[in-house]
């Protein structure tokens, strides 16, 4: 499947890079995964869609629903099938714009903790990975 994330800015401390690379290098044996890193300049409507123009898009939000490890195995095996390149958005720290949000095709929750922008992105690379782990049965997910 394809996975494009869209990110409004980079992870920028250490402990962030290395495992934010750690898990996409991981999920690149399921997945072909598309990076795209937005310059907080340009957290504006208008890039963010222009970016995702034809994806499913998931934007991750404080408010969207929360799956478990299973339930995001299967909600990544549903879009697999459908055949459309899955989006999966991260705002900056000040989220995203409303007009992105409602857009969207979905919203989804990382957790009901606020996690700093960097850990954010570490924690969804790492739950996408364990997803995937989950589909094709290896024994990460124990």
């Amino acid at each position: 499947m394809k996975i494009h994330i869209v990110t409004v800015g980079a992870p920028k401390l250490a402990y962030a890079k290395a495992g934010w690379e750690e898990y996409i290098g991981r999920l690149l044996h399921y997945h072909q995964v598309r990076i795209t890193h937005i310059a907080d300049k340009h957290n504006d409507t208008e890039h963010l869609l222009a970016v995702t123009k034809g994806c499913y898009l998931v934007v991750l939000t404080i408010d969207g629903p929360q799956y478990s490890s299973h339930e995001l195995a299967k909600f990544l095996d549903r879009r697999a099938q459908a055949g459309q390149e899955l989006c999966l958005m991260i705002g900056g720290p000040d989220g995203l714009p409303p007009e992105v949000i409602n857009a969207a095709n979905q919203q989804l929750g990382l957790s009901s903790l606020t996690f700093p922008h960097d850990l954010a992105m570490v924690v969804l690379a790492e739950s996408l990975y364990r997803a995937s782990t989950i589909n094709d049965n290896q024994p990460y997910h124990r």
